[in-house]
């Protein structure tokens, strides 16, 4: 009982505070113009800010979201390019040719990556599109900046793939539009490095040079640029092995592109013997 009434002893005068001060903002309200008009400022300028902040809190929370949007719509504009792209090829090639051959023709798939090993001597990567998206096995994984990887298995809804950084994924490359076509590999060792192999001693490949896909495999379209030439050194005295420093930056992969050639089947029967 005494503690309840030494608690009231200690509330009482906060309480005859806060209504005296509440009843001196009333009147001074009503006092004067010049201080209703800076009473009025004051309030506003503090629902602004309360309100302001939330909504920076919302925007902040909505900005993955905006974010992914924008990302997966570049994905599906980089489709278009590389399909335009493939028209525009094959136009040209039916202009100089007397023997009109079909273009090779590629379906692209936006996706997202689900997950990707980076640290590993055989990497991966799954993605969440599969084979009711039309993804299918050996189909090329692909974005803006270069080669990501092959298809290697695939669900209804998710694929498995091996990435670039993997030893057993090799890709046909092209040094510029028209030059030495010769195997590309992973260095192992960096994720931006890879190495040309087996280019002829006589070919000259200078610093600089670009390093795009060949087009002379089913699993990837021509003209996909992978990176750049940085030195080359010989190996066993009969061929150079040049160093690629990939323009693909796999730390930060999250949207790629599935390019899946509807004519690889009957490709693949043509190369059996």
């Amino acid at each position: 009982m005494a503690r309840e009434r030494k608690a009231w002893y200690v509330l009482l005068p906060l309480a005859v505070f806060i209504l005296l001060e509440i009843a001196s903002l009333s009147l001074l309200k009503r006092s004067s113009t010049l201080q209703n008009i800076w009473l009025n400022r004051l309030s506003h300028r503090v629902l602004a800010f309360t309100w302001g902040g939330s909504e920076r809190v919302r925007n902040y929370f909505k900005l993955q979201q905006q974010n992914e949007t924008l990302a997966l719509q570049n994905a599906e504009l980089l489709a278009e390019l590389l399909a335009y792209k493939a028209r525009e090829d094959s136009y040209n090639a039916r202009l100089m040719m007397d023997s009109v051959r079909p273009g090779r023709r590629f379906r692209l798939i936006p996706a997202t990556v689900t997950k990707i090993s980076r640290n590993s001597a055989h990497n991966y990567i799954i993605i969440d599109k599969g084979s009711e998206d039309g993804v299918k096995e050996r189909s090329g994984i692909i974005t803006s900046r270069g080669v990501v990887g092959i298809v290697y298995a695939v669900d209804r809804h998710y694929a498995y793939g091996l990435t670039l950084m993997n030893p057993k994924v090799s890709v046909s490359a092209r040094v510029g539009e028209t030059g030495l076509v010769a195997p590309l590999q992973w260095s192992g060792r960096r994720s931006d490095q890879a190495f040309l192999q087996d280019v002829p001693i006589h070919y000259a490949v200078s610093p600089g040079d670009t390093i795009l896909t060949s087009g002379f495999s089913s699993i990837y379209p021509a003209g996909i640029p992978i990176g750049v030439v940085k030195g080359s050194r010989l190996v066993n005295g009969i061929s150079n092995q040049v160093e690629i420093r990939m323009f693909e930056d796999f730390s930060t992969l999250r949207y790629v592109i599935v390019a899946e050639n509807p004519d690889r089947d009957a490709l693949r029967k043509l190369e059996t013997p």
